[in-house]
């Protein structure tokens, strides 16, 4: 039987298309996932994240529990609420999962995981939690809810919602996250729009769901989501990266951390992958010059090997079939490629992502 979030009910009530979401009965659209994605970039649009799985970790040792645990270096986190980027290695270097680790204090981090990877991530860090770190205490946390309220008008509309907020919320930077009562308030998304991420308790998001509807924001499935993140340029765990690639072969060169002294599970499999030759990949962004739609696990054909398409859809922003692929690590921005499709050989631009930021253009 599929999961089920607190925000079930209200999905229902709004006529959601409801579809089997790494086991959570989640929302796709709610009757155009056109309209919702241009509404994010235009307005300010809400999904319902809550199969995702905060877990706090709290006791003694985090920061150095972390430093072992992470690719990218907690020790950048020295201010209350800041957040970082990271993704999780085993030894040979692969990504268990993408994250984001919030700062509270030395006795709380909190780390937000993806839905499908929760129990393996769970799993997985309990049990280096024993060996190097018998001081922390790892506590998932599914009895909280999580909204996200994305797009240029997102923080106007979360101030209508809930009165009094304006003041801790308004100077808020990006990657940074307060607590306000029972609700941790972070200034983070997957749009690459302004907005935020709230978890709350469970019980309590029905209400906040409304209460943002009643202020005109509009609910958006994870069709939409898709391509937001997509345009954003963001990795998407299972399609983008996996247990079999690393972060440096994914984009995600910036969030691991390889100047610092300190290890770290995966670092001397990232020391060892070649930068350059005919066995190095890398991630690079496509255009599609010929009309199609550019798909996951396409072909792509360059005059340096052939690589495949990990991410692709139609761009509603830019009107243009789209895809994140990996290539042979000599394939350039502004390089002319081919992609396999349906039989034919279309051609496509190289170019940099991401494709779209805050609503603006950039390829």
């Amino acid at each position: 039987m599929l999961k089920q979030t607190p925000l079930n009910a209200k999905h229902r009530e709004l006529d959601a298309k409801l579809v089997d979401f790494s086991g959570w009965e989640m929302p796709i659209h709610y009757g155009s996932q056109l309209e919702e994605h241009h509404h994010v970039r235009r307005a300010a649009g809400m999904f319902d994240v809550s199969h995702m799985l905060p877990v706090d970790l709290r006791g003694e040792a985090i920061r150095d529990f972390l430093l072992r645990l992470l690719a990218n270096n907690v020790d950048k986190l020295q201010t209350t609420g800041k957040a970082l980027y990271t993704c999780m290695l085993h030894e040979g270097g692969g990504v268990i999962d993408d994250l984001i680790v919030y700062y509270m204090h030395e006795g709380w981090f909190r780390v937000v995981v993806n839905a499908g990877c929760a129990d393996k991530d769970l799993a997985w860090m309990e049990a280096q939690q024993k060996q190097f770190a018998p001081g922390v205490r790892i506590q998932p946390r599914r009895d909280l809810a999580m909204i996200a309220v994305q797009g240029p008008e997102a923080a106007d509309k979360l101030w209508q919602a809930m009165p009094g907020s304006r003041e801790l919320t308004e100077p808020m930077k990006p990657f940074t996250a307060v607590t306000v009562g029972d609700m941790f308030i972070a200034r983070t998304g997957y749009t690459g729009e302004d907005g935020f991420e709230v978890m709350l308790p469970a019980k309590a998001a029905p209400y906040f769901w409304q209460a943002l509807l009643d202020v005109g924001v509009k609910p958006c499935g994870l069709g939409a989501r898709d391509t937001l993140r997509l345009e954003a340029g963001m990795n998407l765990f299972g399609q983008d990266m996996d247990e079999k690639v690393t972060p440096l072969e994914s984009g995600l060169a910036w969030t691991v951390d390889l100047k610092a002294e300190r290890d770290f599970i995966g670092k001397d499999a990232l020391l060892r992958l070649p930068r350059v030759g005919p066995t190095a990949r890398r991630l690079v962004g496509l255009k599609l010059l010929d009309k199609g739609v550019l798909r996951g696990h396409q072909k792509v054909v360059t005059p340096a090997g052939e690589g495949e398409i990990t991410s692709g859809s139609f761009s509603p922003t830019l009107n243009a079939s789209i895809a994140l692929a990996r290539v042979p690590a000599a394939v350039n921005v502004g390089d002319e490629v081919e992609v396999e499709i349906r039989a034919r050989r279309l051609k496509a631009a190289v170019v940099k992502y991401p494709f779209v930021r805050q609503g603006k253009a950039l390829v």
